[in-house]
């Protein structure tokens, strides 16, 4: 009957695992106390030994730099203190007003400074460190969560095809593939190409950013775009001038709306080697 639980429904819900499911599971269990007692857990960004793998020891986690509220709600920025009572309207900064994006919103895990987060990203990008993109992942996912519940697909900022090349890996791929497995959402990783190998952002000013980038992205031939909700992906936002250039792409093919989710990002008028 339908809407009906009957005796034998109830009797196979709370029947016992199987000796055989048992006796995987004390397997899976005895493995991961063995890995652990050969290697055990250390700390992502020190290598400090830790209680559990793929996490921070106290003394990293403490220097983080984790963004948390209050920050500016388009381009996700921390203010420098509260601002008082929320009123209903968006928390907007003074360059969003003045120099609003071409994404709708940005969001990042934590403050690219010296310390953990530049650590983290730097061993991903150059120390062929792919391992460290799950745990990363995850804490995008987290911090990026209410970009990602909206979002109908996750994509990762392209690398020329050049620069794939010589470095063999796409660190946005990675992060990309990761947080959307960590969100439940689909992985898309070329609806953009990067069809111009544009110089170096470092050293450059922000009007030069834009410059450098401009023109430098396309939707890909055929991409499924029109219409859909994207979460791009990065490593690290600077000025934004090479988000800006790609989300423009997505929308110039139809895209709906283009938020932007990285790991760290810049704030203030710091610079550091990326």
């Amino acid at each position: 009957m339908h809407g009906v639980t009957t005796f034998f429904d109830e009797a196979e819900q709370k029947a016992p695992p199987s000796r055989t499911a048992r006796a995987r599971a004390w397997l899976a269990d005895a493995a991961k106390t063995l890995v652990e007692l050969v290697f055990p857990p250390t700390c992502l960004a020190c290598r400090a030994a830790t209680a559990e793998a793929d996490g921070l020891c106290p003394k990293c986690w403490g220097a983080m730099g984790f963004i948390e509220r209050p920050y500016c709600e388009r381009l996700g920025t921390p203010f420098e203190q509260d601002l008082g009572l929320d009123l209903g309207e968006p928390r907007l900064s003074r360059q969003a007003v003045d120099d609003p994006p071409v994404f709708r919103r940005a969001r990042a895990v934590a403050v690219f400074a010296d310390g953990p987060a530049r650590r983290l990203v730097h061993r991903l990008k150059y120390s062929d460190r792919a391992e460290l993109a799950r745990p990363m992942g995850v804490w995008m996912a987290r911090a990026g969560a209410e970009l990602l519940i909206e979002a109908d697909v996750v994509t990762p900022m392209p690398l020329h095809r050049l620069r794939l090349w010589s470095r063999r890996f796409n660190q946005a791929a990675a992060l990309a593939r990761e947080t959307a497995r960590a969100a439940g959402k689909p992985y898309a990783p070329a609806l953009l190409q990067r069809v111009v190998s544009t110089r170096t952002q470092v050293g450059l000013t922000r009007r030069q950013r834009a410059e450098n980038v401009q023109g430098a992205f396309r939707a890909a031939p055929g991409a499924p775009i029109e219409g859909r909700r994207i979460v791009l992906i990065d490593d690290v936002l600077t000025s934004g001038a090479t988000a800006n250039a790609a989300s423009r792409a997505l929308l110039r093919a139809g895209a709906a709306q283009v938020d932007v989710l990285v790991f760290a990002r810049v704030v203030g008028a710091g610079r550091l080697s990326i």
